[in-house]
């Protein structure tokens, strides 16, 4: 019997939707021979991580283990599995294969990080494979809500895997490659050992529409839209982009892209081929001058973002446009979990102007591009595998998808992030823990999420802050009275004196009442300017802010 081992260990994308990142390795314990599949990113929000910019999975172990590393599959061009690849690749330097229009972002990922772009390695799809040490990895076309989506077949001595990536059911996507179950059929037929898949809908109980569903109440809405309509999608959503400019050219509306993501996903699909007869836009300069009932935007901000277009919209003008009363403005998408909030703020910005708001509420305007619970089940039916694990998912979704696997007798397992399972056998099992967390980037660093720095602004952010300054002659004594600076609190509190002044003269007081033991020791004065700080803001504002005590000494 042989000591070699078949694993799987998710870094990122394991409970939790997003920021994916999955490894498989093949060999004996601890020298197994290692792919990455996917290394993706999450956005921040400003209740939990001000400030940030993106987050990244923990790469830590596997940058331990960058000499076993054998290549990085990236499955298709979101986010949130190809998003990581420039900030990473340095650690990790190893070479880069993912398809056409995937691998034209991931070139455009290495480049804005200064990483050598050659790295990068356009592939065929199946049955066209890569080597990669022990494993040998074929991308078979699924369909998605980008274009050139592929799942993994990876070879290896134990056994067939099958890494569905994000796909759906969809035999009509209006861009890109439908999903071929006789394709699938073929592949399953030398047997898979493990089906490792995607579990972001398995909540979802019926079977999952097709993109080609859309046109008609697409055309119809903008049809009958009386004055200027815009429409927000996914910018990575390039079939959808499509099918709301052609409604608009169907109108007789000129059609123009806002938004840079937008416009580089559009040039980006027309280049690699897979967009083709794209009608003809204008630009914002153009639009300025048409009139309103004969002009349609399509622009980027589906989730609220801050920064995007349909937020600058919502606050007044951007690039000359303004948003008029008897507009329409339409969200072809699904608010993801936790922007609900940011979708809100610019919904109720627009109705104050008199802009009539559609969202997909009705399921007229938007399908998901995951497989909802029946087609997951017929993907089971397919493959017939050996075990199931499911991924891409939140807990309760990798557990509810493992049940549904159960149910039809086949073994599975709930692993997430840092779970290391053993795929030899018949029976998955998890053989060790690797600890796993979250790499924040703060402006151009990297950070770890237990580093103390985010919880700092947090509490910066809830309390306030207090900047003490004590000058110390050479005699130990002080030179002058201590002052204060006061950050994010109230000018006055209970008493309607200036907070300021009473922070000032309570640190005094502690001054003055100092013993000559307490005033030649830097870290007394320092806890006890604290201490009085904190209890006259308690006092005066019931919080207690952070207090930063400079004490200089004249020598």
């Amino acid at each position: 019997m042989s000591d070699e081992r078949l694993i799987y260990l998710p870094l990122g994308g394991a409970g939790e939707v997003g920021m994916n990142a999955y490894v498989y390795g093949y060999g004996k314990p601890g020298q197994e021979r290692l792919i990455l599949v996917d290394l993706g990113v999450t956005f921040p929000d400003m209740d939990g991580t001000p400030g940030v910019d993106l987050i990244f999975p923990d790469m830590t172990w596997l940058k331990e283990n960058r000499d076993r590393l054998e290549a990085i599959f990236i499955t298709h061009g979101h986010e949130d599995h190809v998003g990581g690849i420039g900030h990473f690749w340095a650690d990790l330097r190893a070479p880069v294969f993912c398809r056409r229009f995937t691998a034209a972002l991931a070139v455009r990922k290495m480049d804005e990080q200064g990483q050598d772009v050659e790295h990068v390695n356009a592939v065929g799809a199946w049955p066209e494979t890569v080597k990669a040490g022990p494993f040998k990895v074929g991308f078979v076309p699924v369909s998605h809500s980008i274009p050139e989506s592929s799942g993994l077949v990876i070879d290896t001595p134990a056994g067939r895997v099958v890494h569905t990536g994000d796909f759906k059911l969809d035999g009509n996507p209006v861009v890109g490659e439908a999903f071929d179950p006789k394709l699938w059929n073929e592949i399953a037929k030398p047997g898979v050992q493990a089906l490792v898949c995607d579990s972001t809908n398995i909540m979802s109980p019926n079977p999952g529409r097709s993109e080609g569903s859309l046109p008609p109440a697409l055309n119809r809405l903008v049809a009958e839209a009386e004055g200027m309509i815009v429409c927000t999608t996914f910018a990575s959503n390039v079939a959808r982009v499509k099918t709301l400019a052609d409604a608009g050219v169907a109108a007789g509306r000129s059609v123009c892209l806002l938004g840079r993501a937008m416009k580089r996903m559009v040039a980006v699909a027309i280049d690699t081929g897979v967009l083709e007869k794209f009608p003809h836009t204008v630009t914002p300069e153009e639009a300025v001058d048409l009139p309103r009932e004969s002009l349609m935007l399509i622009v980027t901000g589906s989730q609220g973002e801050r920064r995007a277009a349909s937020a600058q919209l919502s606050r007044g003008k951007f690039l000359g446009l303004t948003m008029k009363e008897g507009d329409t403005f339409l969200f072809s998408s699904k608010t993801i979990p936790g922007n609900e909030r940011g979708v809100l703020r610019i919904v109720n910005a627009f109705s104050e102007m008199g802009v009539d708001v559609v969202d997909d509420s009705g399921g007229l305007y938007h399908v998901s591009g995951h497989a909802n619970r029946p087609d997951l089940e017929a993907m089971h039916d397919l493959m017939h595998p050996k075990i199931l694990v499911p991924m891409h998912g939140e807990h309760r979704m990798l557990r509810e998808h493992a049940k549904a696997g159960e149910a039809k007798g086949i073994p599975s397992v709930v692993a997430v992030n840092g779970s290391m399972v053993d795929l030899t056998g018949p029976q998955p099992q998890i053989v060790e823990y690797v600890e796993t967390g979250r790499t924040y980037l703060d402006g151009s660093v990297k950070i770890g999420a237990l580093d103390g720095v985010v919880r700092d602004r947090i509490r910066v952010a809830l309390n306030g802050q207090v900047f003490v300054t004590l000058i110390m002659d050479e005699n130990d004594e002080p030179l002058g009275e201590p002052w204060a600076e006061l950050v994010g609190l109230p000018e006055e509190g209970r008493s309607r004196a200036p907070l300021v002044e009473l922070i000032e003269a309570a640190a005094d007081g502690f001054i003055q009442r100092a013993d000559d033991k307490v005033l030649t020791d830097d870290d007394q004065l320092e806890e006890g300017l604290r201490r009085v700080v904190r209890q006259t803001a308690v006092e005066e504002i019931g919080k207690k802010p952070e207090v930063v005590v400079v004490i200089s000494r004249l020598t």
